[in-house]
């Protein structure tokens, strides 16, 4: 029997997701599932939500525990053989709106605001020492537990992990399954092909769809096509505009589309959100603020999912699209699974840094999960990329050694942000968002 051990299982829809997927799995419907968070409200409410799976899709064989507060986290991860890791160090309300409105004083706006730009390094700040305490943890008291990381910035507290700690870590996002079948659905194409496979390598909310197939044929000629005139169209006067401008600007600019949203995408570049060319943001539908507009959204919808989950003691469930459960199972049993992690640059890329965390195709058994070679990219995409891990590796550095001149030469290097503001700016600000983050963040050298 495994024990899977849930860290920030507050959040009780991904909970239903990722606890309804194992108990489908005969391999791990019997497992011992410890749920922890620090909020004792929505941690019994996810215990509630998980038991009433175990009654409806599982038959009871489930063991579920909830452990609250960082005096019971040991406790929640002693002998745990795998921990999901779903946290939000400072939530919506302070952390995430003191992201977006100290910024929009220097006139710098975001979209979302969790990957790299100015949000996504202080996100990524105060998130990696709890990463790290829980690392910590799991050396004393689970050593040999795999850890599943799905918290954004995901390839710099997946990095900080994985460079900062014994921990073995692979980092999850749901960008890469889902990216060539969402790209031909929005081209009209999908519905022709009977046999679709793709090849996807690159950095976590930046990799590329280097090859998309109908079994031998290759898509991308008419790919190419119909993108450039879709983009065409919607970008006349007045024209409709659809919610994929950017990703295929960048495809007929770069020659590959990209695995992450239009309005992730529009941020960790310099042409799109552009105080000298404001026009492009209507031109091209980049939906500004959509980071704290989406998280007043999902509360309002995650409480209404909530209170639905929580009126029956007996939930079915569907498979969702999280690798989680397909990565235990594998593990479990030995069987080889197919996934795409994110892992540290072991030279699986051969052109991106040694210490870059890479989103690569993944083989995962008993031996746990193992980056697959991918050699070369496209050297116009690898140069995109190594604009953005140029800012990964300098939030680590500063996570990692309380670096305050590394925080300030993150944010002068983060692609968005040096198009904006001067490097005076750029100082004043990270002062600015250190002193608003308070007893959030550790104290800086």
């Amino acid at each position: 029997m495994a024990k899977i051990t849930f860290m920030g299982a507050g959040s009780t829809v991904f909970v239903r997701n990722i606890v309804g997927d194992c108990m489908l799995s005969p391999v791990l419907r019997d497992s011992h599932f410890a749920l922890y968070d620090i909020d004792g409200r929505r941690l019994k409410e996810s215990k509630l939500v998980a038991e009433a799976l175990n009654a409806g899709v599982n038959s009871g064989r489930a063991t579920i525990s909830a452990h609250l507060g960082v005096a019971n986290r040991q406790e929640a991860l002693a002998g745990a053989d795998y921990v999901i890791n779903a946290i939000q160090v400072g939530g919506y309300e302070p952390s995430t709106v003191i992201d977006f409105e100290v910024p929009k004083k220097y006139g710098l706006r975001q979209t979302i605001g969790d990957t790299i730009g100015i949000g996504g390094i202080f996100r990524g700040l105060r998130t990696i020492p709890v990463m790290l305490d829980f690392a910590a943890d799991m050396e004393a008291v689970c050593p040999n537990a795999w850890m599943l990381n799905y918290t954004n910035p995901m390839a710099i507290v997946t990095g900080a992990v994985l460079l900062g700690s014994r921990a073995k870590t692979v980092g999850l996002c749901h960008s890469v399954q889902v990216c060539a079948a969402h790209l031909l659905h929005r081209l009209g194409m999908l519905d022709g092909v009977g046999n679709l496979q793709w090849k996807i390598a690159g950095i976590n909310h930046q990799a590329w769809l280097l090859e998309v197939r109908d079994g031998d044929k290759d898509l991308y000629p008419q790919v190419r096509q119909r993108a450039g005139e879709k983009n065409r169209q919607a970008r006349l006067t007045g024209a409709p505009k659809h919610g994929d401008m950017v990703r295929m600007e960048v495809l007929r600019h770069f020659g590959y589309y990209v695995t992450e949203s239009s309005e992730h995408t529009s941020e960790y570049m310099p042409y799109w959100i552009n105080s000298r060319h404001p026009e492009l943001v209507g031109e091209f539908n980049i939906p500004l603020d959509e980071y704290p507009r989406r998280c007043v959204d999902q509360i309002q919808r995650w409480n209404k999912q909530r209170d639905e989950l929580l009126k029956s003691t007996r939930l079915g469930h569907e498979h969702s699209d999280e690798y989680a459960a397909d990565i235990m199972q594998a593990m479990e049993t030995g069987s080889a699974a197919s996934i795409g992690g994110n892992v540290l640059n072991t030279g699986l890329i051969t052109n991106l840094p040694a210490k870059a965390v890479v989103e690569v195709p993944c083989l995962v058994d008993a031996n746990g999960v193992q980056g697959c070679y991918v050699g070369e990219l496209p050297e116009q995409l690898a140069a995109l990329n190594r604009t953005n891990i140029n800012v990964q590796l300098l939030t680590v550095q500063a996570a990692l050694e309380h670096n305050r001149e590394a925080i300030y030469h993150a944010a002068m290097l983060d692609p968005h942000t040096a198009a904006e503001l001067t490097l005076d700016q750029i100082r004043g600000l990270c002062d600015d968002l250190i002193e608003a983050h308070g007893d959030m963040l550790p104290k800086y050298q």
